[in-house]
């Protein structure tokens, strides 16, 4: 079952934190609730297509790869004219144990989510914490007038390995 909640949070900044099943599914229905949350921020449509397609990836990795359980946390932060979107997964760690070998996955179908969520986001990252491991990226956008546009930064900008994150990022 997913379940969201608002948080109290200062000027300009919400947040909503979802408990996802490790089932088929799970990543779709939270893609439902998550552009609906989108829709209430007002997010620029391509800005809010970014953040769901970079949902779908880092949540797919968790339920595919890790340990349950996997919870969603989305933030959004603004400070005069820009903000960003933080999404963030975090699960309970590798479910393959470290060493174990287990055959290479299809290139053709598995491979490319951690390198879209990187083209996707100005910062991203790894954290290994008491909780589990979690994944996060932050994605921009500039506030103009009473609506929310796109993104801050163009796309295919050059990108910096961030080696306390272990995810590459664009220059800031």
């Amino acid at each position: 079952m997913i379940t969201a909640q608002l948080d109290a949070a200062p000027r300009g900044e919400a947040e909503h934190v979802f408990s996802l099943p490790h089932a088929p599914g799970a990543v779709s229905t939270a893609r439902r609730h998550i552009r609906a949350v989108l829709a209430d921020w007002r997010l620029a449509a391509d800005i809010a297509e970014d953040v769901l397609l970079v949902v779908s990836e880092l949540l797919t990795n968790a339920i595919v790869h890790a340990l349950p359980p996997a919870t969603l946390r989305l933030s959004r932060s603004r400070a005069d004219r820009y903000g960003a979107v933080r999404v963030e997964v975090t699960d309970m760690g590798p479910a393959t144990p470290p060493g174990l070998l287990t055959a290479p996955p299809d290139p053709d179908e598995h491979g490319r989510g951690l390198d879209i969520v990187t083209t996707l986001s100005t910062r991203c990252g790894v954290r290994v914490h008491s909780d589990g491991t979690s994944r996060w990226a932050e994605l921009p956008f500039v506030v103009r007038g009473e609506g929310v546009e796109g993104g801050g930064e163009e796309r295919g900008a050059p990108v910096l390995v961030d080696q306390d994150a272990g995810c590459r990022r664009r220059p800031s």
